[in-house]
């Protein structure tokens, strides 16, 4: 356990652990089921396997400063934070904000984040059981970023209720976008095309059956079906994507065996095949996350051992959006930016983060940007809202 605090007066007691593993899981998980968007990624299993894989810890730049407010026994409010010393695997770019402190002579790292590395899903991420409980989690990572003295506080994808209570602690509203698919009532992913406008549907015709004509079929697992050799094979291609981007994997092979043993239920892969003489090869695999309680499933890595034309469309869209057609989910979010997506069915989400710098005049320069910033994205939205690939209700209805 790290450092602790208490108020008297409340007999609340404030915790910074330098691990997941110093809190309890049963707390934990119950506050985040409690909220109004809980996801997989917050569950401490997922936290946990972050860290105890070395993905997410001190020596990759992720410091952990778990958060956590209690009376007694009762945990009353908690969130993952990290002090960072880069700002990679992140999804909401600070990279122009670092450059100009650093023309400045002043250091922008550390700075205190609080989101789930390498995971740009929206959703709860103060957790609490209340609105009291959550302002004074707030207001304690304030007070945290001061005494480890980072240069800002950054939330990232919260909730409405998130945005309230730091906008209330002082913080500035970031909004950004994301294209996320809801259900519509169709019965497979043939009404599914059926509602696209007639180009959209072509393309997507199109590029399925040069993927069918070069010989590639797809097998999807679910949860405990995924044996040890779909998961090597999957992180092969995971890796693969960051080789030719000329990176390094930000998640461990571990990992993805944690996950395989501590959360099974969560994930569905699909994997490329392509039929040879001898049989079939895997040439590519696409892996999902799923929420089933909420019906919700998550674009999260893909990769392949070899190009083929219009192969990533199938297994990163197409084939998840009809598995989630077929099993009644009704969202399907594909991830960080793409507005590519948008063709494929998936429309413009706003999403949200919150800001506290603690230099006045950068907090200032960074406040007129955001304002400007957030003026050009919602007409971005707004014009987005102009080129929806669906049919008009009138024209679906006459062709029907």
């Amino acid at each position: 356990m790290g450092d602790s605090n208490s108020d008297h007066e409340t007999g609340i007691v404030i915790r910074v652990d330098d691990s997941p593993e110093a809190l309890p899981e049963s707390h934990w998980d119950a506050l985040l089921s409690a909220q109004a968007r809980p996801t997989p990624f917050m569950r401490l299993a997922y936290l946990r396997a972050l860290h105890s894989s070395g993905s997410a810890v001190t020596t990759t730049g992720w410091q952990p400063q778990f958060v956590s407010l209690w009376r007694g026994d009762t945990l009353l409010a908690a969130c993952p934070a990290w002090l960072k010393s880069h700002s990679y695997g992140e999804y909401v770019f600070d990279w122009a904000w670092a450059e100009a402190y650093h023309r400045h002579g002043l250091s922008y790292y550390p700075k205190l984040l609080v989101a789930v590395p390498f995971t740009p899903v929206p959703g709860s991420r103060l957790l609490a059981v209340d609105g009291q409980a959550r302002a004074m989690l707030a207001q304690a990572l304030r007070a945290l970023t001061r005494e480890t003295e980072a240069s800002s506080l950054h939330v990232l994808f919260g909730d409405d209720a998130d945005q309230a209570a730091l906008a209330a602690a002082g913080c500035m509203a970031r909004s950004g976008v994301q294209f996320h698919w809801t259900a519509d009532g169709d019965a497979d992913f043939t009404d599914f095309l059926a509602r696209l406008q007639r180009d959209k549907r072509k393309k997507i015709q199109q590029e399925q059956r040069r993927v069918r004509d070069a010989g590639i079929v797809f097998e999807a697992r679910l949860g405990c079906d995924i044996g040890p050799e779909d998961w090597d094979y999957f992180y092969r291609c995971y890796c693969q994507t960051y080789r030719e981007h000329r990176s390094t994997p930000y998640l461990s092979r571990d990992f993805f065996t944690r996950m395989a043993g501590d959360m099974p239920g969560h994930w569905l892969m699909f994997t490329a095949l392509r039929r040879t003489g001898e049989g079939r090869e895997r040439v590519a695999a696409s892996l999902i996350a799923l929420d089933p309680e909420r019906r919700a499933a998550f674009g999260r890595y893909w990769g392949a051992t070899e190009h083929i034309p219009n192969l990533h469309f199938d297994a990163c869209y197409y084939q998840p959006l009809a598995w989630c057609i077929a099993h009644r989910y009704e969202r399907f979010e594909g991830g960080a930016q793409g507005e590519h997506k948008m063709a494929r069915g998936l429309m413009p989400t706003p999403t949200a983060s919150s800001h506290w710098l603690a230099h006045p005049s950068f907090a200032d320069a960074v406040g007129d940007f955001l304002v400007r910033e957030g003026e050009a994205m919602s007409g971005y939205i707004d014009e987005l809202g102009e080129h929806v690939p669906f049919k008009t209700r009138n024209a679906a209805d006459a062709a029907s």
